[in-house]
């Protein structure tokens, strides 16, 4: 063994006891990270790719088709959205938290009426772009809700959240009708997008029915289940249905709720067929964490998030579905998008860096959980989309505001030019995975790691300066050291999201905050939205197969170095 790799056991092995124990340490000089491309794992499976919001309608709006159209265009790979209120009853009119599309009503006799024109421009939106629908199967139709009034929400950030449950979230008052409007639904989809499209959609029943979401007893969550799944199944047997959508399981009450759902459907009575046990083709969970102010700044937690995975995946390997695709259909630093800085201050990470940095850590860590656990994870949804006609960086968590392109989005596209097979990571000061669980990124130590992949003709490897809390802190040499490249000289692209690139927050704040935006403004901060070079490009000449690249890297940034050989 040689001294440089034994230094670096023994150094790896005193942090993971100094971070279990709590001890802060000062930052060092300069950062080694090394990363040898023979030594690959499995291909890098593109969870990142999927996307969600509570407001339907905002799909086809202009900024709404604008964005779609940015997500369709950064990912190789299809991109999947989720959205709430697919069955809620109304006039299509957008608002904060609510959205419908009128798809279920009655006649004067009580017979039903579907009317698919709104679901069709919500499912003619993301299939025109290449995307898939995971297709929420919600909320309840006016016509059908046991208590139906008060229907219609009128909440507004600020006001209690539970004001936002109303009739929608209540139990059918006939299940029968329930699922043949969801056996309906399907077979629509398939007469107007063809059985081989929608056999690739996912199906989910209903959102966090262990909350102010569902008015319902557990139990009657599962009889709602199994009337849905039976109505998909029956239009489309191969159909993918999944749930039950839960909050995070790192919360006592809702991981009792995901194990008596998968022991429902793995040996309960099925309300619909009254045999035994009801299908299940995937399992949906949540994740989310908790930013609060602290001393005057935002200080983010990522533990909750990560805990609510790992809580989750451990779940489901005890259960008899280990075996099932996970989709955590939500997977944030907090729960409100639609709450705003100006009542949330905590959310006012939303709009700069922090929220990118956060965002490049967080997924990355979720890709080391589920191979610590060996789960098959599917995708992480990010609730996070954009909000029609509002102020200008008014710190919702969307990707973009009025059409411009915010720092986070900037990841996704990092994220979307990684391909290939992921490489092991070599770094000394990295912050084991399980104190990063169990107590975020706190002390004196920044979590500055990166995520490497290899294809046969090029190297990506995302690095990310990030801490919890929000404060200026000095700017970290680090090195980046890549053995083993097949190629004599290779092409160096380095792309960066700090306060001076891909960054069209600081750019309007320099223009003085404006509402009201000029034609030559916005198309300064369109540009200023995209993703850019730190420098331009160069090529590097390798030694013996390797190269060593040199940077400093601000707080809260992230670099993105693409190899092409």
């Amino acid at each position: 063994m040689n001294n440089k790799l034994l230094h670096n056991i023994l150094l790896t092995g005193l942090l993971a006891l100094i971070f279990s124990c709590g001890i802060s340490l000062a930052q060092p000089s300069n950062r080694q990270i090394t990363m040898d491309l023979r030594q690959q794992g499995k291909p890098l499976r593109p969870i990142w790719a999927y996307f969600g919001y509570d407001e339907p309608n905002y799909t086809y709006m202009r900024d709404g088709k604008k964005l779609l159209s940015e997500l369709a265009a950064l990912s190789p790979v299809p991109v999947y959205v989720r959205a709430h209120n697919l069955l809620t009853t109304g006039d299509g009119t957008a608002a904060l938290k609510w959205g419908s599309t009128n798809a279920y009503t009655e006649d004067a006799q009580g017979n039903p009426v579907y009317t698919w024109n709104l679901v069709d421009s919500i499912m003619d939106t993301y299939v025109s772009r290449g995307m898939k629908p995971i297709v929420e199967i919600g909320f309840m139709p006016e016509a059908l809700s046991v208590q139906p009034k008060p229907y219609r929400h009128e909440w507004k950030p600020g006001m209690d959240y539970n004001k936002v449950y109303t009739g929608w979230a209540y139990p059918p008052r006939d299940y029968k009708k329930w699922e043949t409007l969801i056996y309906e639904w399907v077979k629509h989809s398939i007469q107007r997008y063809g059985q081989a499209e929608v056999k690739s959609w996912w199906w989910e029943v209903w959102n966090e029915p262990n909350i102010g979401y569902w008015k319902g007893t557990p139990e009657e969550y599962f009889r709602l289940y199994d009337h849905a799944a039976n109505g998909v199944k029956h239009a489309l047997p191969e159909a993918r249905i999944g749930g039950p959508s839960t909050t995070g399981p790192g919360w006592d009450k809702a991981a009792a709720y995901l194990k008596s759902f998968l022991q429902h459907c793995s040996d309960g009575k099925n309300y619909a067929t009254g045999k035994k046990g009801s299908p299940l083709d995937f399992i949906s969970f949540h994740g989310k964490g908790s930013p609060k102010v602290i001393d005057g700044h935002v200080r983010m937690n990522m533990s909750p998030e990560l805990n609510d995975a790992a809580k989750g995946f451990e779940i489901v390997n005890a259960s008899p579905f280990k075996h099932l695709p996970l989709l955590l259909t939500e997977f944030d630093p907090e729960g409100c998008a639609a709450c705003g800085m100006t009542t949330n201050p905590e959310n006012a990470y939303r709009n700069g860096t922090m929220y990118s940095s956060y965002t490049a850590s967080s997924f990355a860590r979720l890709y080391d959980l589920a191979d610590k656990y060996s789960v098959n994870l599917e995708g992480a949804i990010s609730w996070s989309f954009e909000f029609e006609n509002q102020r200008w960086f008014d710190g919702f968590r969307d990707l973009a505001t009025n059409g411009i392109d915010k720092p986070v989005l900037n990841v996704f596209r990092m994220y979307g030019m990684m391909s290939g097979n992921r490489v092991k990571i070599i770094n000394p000061m990295e912050i084991p995975l399980d104190s990063i669980v169990k107590t975020s990124v706190r002390g004196n130590v920044a979590d500055i790691h990166a995520l490497a992949t290899v294809d046969k003709n090029s190297t990506s490897v995302m690095i990310w300066n990030y801490h919890d809390a929000d404060v200026p802190r000095e700017n970290i040499p680090v090195t980046i050291t890549i053995q083993n490249i097949p190629a004599g000289k290779v092409l160096l692209n380095h792309y960066r999201i700090d306060q001076d690139h891909s960054n069209s927050y600081e750019v309007w704040k320099k223009m003085g905050s404006p509402q009201a935006v000029t034609d030559e403004q916005y198309q300064i901060l369109e540009k200023a939205g995209q993703l850019q070079l730190l420098q331009s490009p160069q090529w590097i000449t390798t030694k013996k197969g390797e190269a060593s690249i040199h940077f400093t890297l601000p707080a809260q940034a992230v670099s993105f170095l693409k190899l092409t050989y």
